[in-house]
């Protein structure tokens, strides 16, 4: 790696904003691959602001691929939830080591508020934002840019950048926890949730979830998953005690993290089938996201009845 290419220097910063902005490791590195054709086709020596140039070009492409993205997930089999960045068999390297992220040399503070960008949940909510808005937001919020550099970026005004800013905000905080909740808190509930489950404890875990609770699972088709969102702690506890009277003796529970965030990984003959993340208030669970779509795990498709 040539240090010394401006593009290699910000190589790290333009995957971390192209995984926010698609919620896909394979579509994000064909970004900062389209990025780079791009940087050597406009010639370097001529561009004057090389990291502005650069997020501005891999902003741009992320916008176009998200457009496209859209319209394929509007027919993706079942719900789509995004691609796991970084998947551990142990939870104890409390998300350190997360590729792109946007600070290079983090603290154990910034590791915290790093993993909780790039965690599955908040990467879920921000599909609710438009393609505009999205860049928009990740860039005042997870890369400290001003409006004026992104209006700059995106080529708006810095009020409309500013309110756009400010819509996102405000639906991103609509679809999150009201309270801040400790790591440890809620991986003492995951874990808690993950006895009761594959003891078949109906009513445990049911007893974790908030009444109001969802369950989301992608299987891509390729997965047994439900086709919908499940809703209720007591529709959720049903299929998780269904899920334990056919239970199959090569499937293993084990707690994780996918992204940095605490998980359960489902293994069967020690292959990974299902990564699940959990949104809490340190007390129940309000949402669970499953993801068993094996193209997603980097793993062959498993019998059907492994993950739902």
């Amino acid at each position: 790696m040539d240090t010394d290419d401006p593009f290699e220097s910000h190589r790290p910063r333009l995957f971390a904003l192209a995984y926010r902005m698609l919620g896909s490791r394979a579509e994000a590195e064909d970004v900062v691959q389209d990025t780079w054709l791009r940087w050597h086709r406009a010639g370097p020596a001529t561009v004057r602001d090389p990291e502005a140039w650069l997020v501005a070009a891999a902003t741009r492409l992320g916008i176009d691929r998200l457009r496209a993205a859209r319209a394929r997930r509007e027919r993706y089999a079942g719900p789509w939830l995004p691609e796991p960045l970084r998947i551990e068999a142990s939870d104890a390297a409390a998300g350190a080591g997360l590729e792109g992220r946007a600070d290079d040399a983090p603290g154990p503070a910034r590791r915290a508020e790093t993993a909780q960008q790039v965690s599955l949940a908040f990467l879920a909510v921000l599909e609710r934002l438009g393609p505009e808005e999205r860049a928009a937001y990740l860039l005042r919020e997870a890369f400290d840019y001003d409006h004026a550099q992104i209006a700059a970026l995106l080529g708006r005004s810095e009020a409309s950048c500013r309110q756009m800013v400010h819509r996102a905000r405000e639906r991103i905080q609509a679809g999150r926890p009201r309270f801040e909740v400790s790591p440890q808190r809620h991986r003492r509930l995951l874990e808690r949730f993950m006895q009761a489950a594959r003891q078949g404890d109906r009513e445990a875990v049911a007893a974790l979830l908030r009444e109001d609770a969802r369950l989301v699972s992608d299987g891509g088709g390729k997965a047994l998953a439900a086709i919908r969102p499940l809703l209720g702690a007591e529709r959720i506890a049903r299929l998780f005690w269904a899920a334990y009277r056919r239970r199959d003796p090569a499937v293993a529970w084990r707690m994780g993290r996918v992204n940095g965030e605490p998980a359960i990984l489902r293994y069967r003959d020690d292959v990974l089938v299902a990564a699940m993340v959990a949104v809490s208030d340190g007390e129940r669970i309000a949402e669970l996201l499953n993801v068993a779509n094996p193209d997603k795990l980097g793993v062959t498709p498993p019998a059907a009845a492994a993950s739902w």
